[in-house]
């Protein structure tokens, strides 16, 4: 006992629990308490389709500088929960501020702030990949001297060659339509990337190249929102991840304070769905 007060940790024996003294706070714990920068905020998000209500109240924040991941069970509503961000369709109550922008009060501002890549590549198929990247630059209002400079950052960084995007969309695999896709959600430098299933189909080396630019764009002090039913993705590249049921978030993990349910992820997902099912 003496040694582990001469650490500054004081042992309450009463009620079993550990507390540690004031004094011991480390600089993580500090940090913690600091107020975070929230990037995203939905606030008791409904959604219903004729009578069928398919989100009943979804809270959530996310912060600048981290990879989000929102996971659940096909019809959660992830993919719904994504189209009310992006503005792809309306909700019923609730608000979702992108930015510092209410996306029902400035739909416009708000989506300059974010680059979204659906589940399937949606593109122009008779235009090249430069084509296309330029028609996608212009609907952001941007100079050409910006896009030349993001172009050439972001064909790099995807690994794409002129001559590639120089080529008809249509002649492209579906590999290199979800390149040019990520690159065009990213031409205009949004504060966020959402990105709904973005490795369905993908190679190996798509794959992998997705991940690096995930993380790189998060320790750029920008926000990654993506939904994966890869929970092995999920638990390597997020720092924090929520799981979705029955409409609402049914569990909010943050791998930086529970380290341990990295590797448990699988098992807390398929846990939280098990609650459902009844007795026989």
């Amino acid at each position: 006992m003496d040694q582990l007060l001469q650490k500054g940790i004081m042992i309450s024996m009463e009620n079993e629990k550990i507390k540690l003294s004031p004094f011991m706070k480390n600089k993580e714990t500090k940090k913690e308490e600091e107020k975070r920068e929230v990037v995203l905020s939905i606030k008791d998000l409904h959604k219903s389709y004729g009578k069928k209500e398919v989100l009943k109240g979804i809270n959530l924040e996310v912060y600048k500088g981290e990879v989000f991941g929102f996971i659940g069970k096909n019809g959660a509503g992830k993919s719904t929960t994504i189209d009310c961000i992006v503005g792809l369709k309306d909700f019923n109550s609730g608000e979702i501020v992108l930015a510092g922008h209410n996306v029902k009060e400035n739909p416009l501002d708000a989506k300059m702030e974010l680059g979204y890549v659906p589940s399937e590549p949606v593109t122009y198929e008779v235009m090249t990949g430069n084509e296309y990247l330029q028609f996608v630059a212009s609907s952001y209002n941007m100079y050409q001297e910006s896009f030349d400079k993001n172009y050439e950052f972001l064909k790099n960084k995807f690994m794409i060659s002129d001559s590639d995007l120089n080529r008809k969309i249509r002649e492209y695999s579906h590999g290199m339509k979800q390149k040019v896709c990520l690159m065009a959600s990213l031409i205009h430098n949004p504060t966020i990337w959402i990105l709904d299933e973005p490795t369905v189909g993908l190679d190996i080396i798509v794959y992998q190249t997705l991940m690096d630019r995930l993380r790189e764009f998060a320790a750029n002090g920008k926000t990654v929102f993506v939904t994966s039913h890869n929970i092995d993705l999920v638990s390597r590249i997020c720092n924090r991840v929520a799981i979705i049921n029955n409409g609402v978030v049914a569990e909010l993990i943050d791998f930086s304070k529970e380290p341990l349910k990295r590797r448990n992820l699988s098992n807390i997902f398929f846990s939280t769905y098990a609650v459902e099912k009844k007795p026989e």
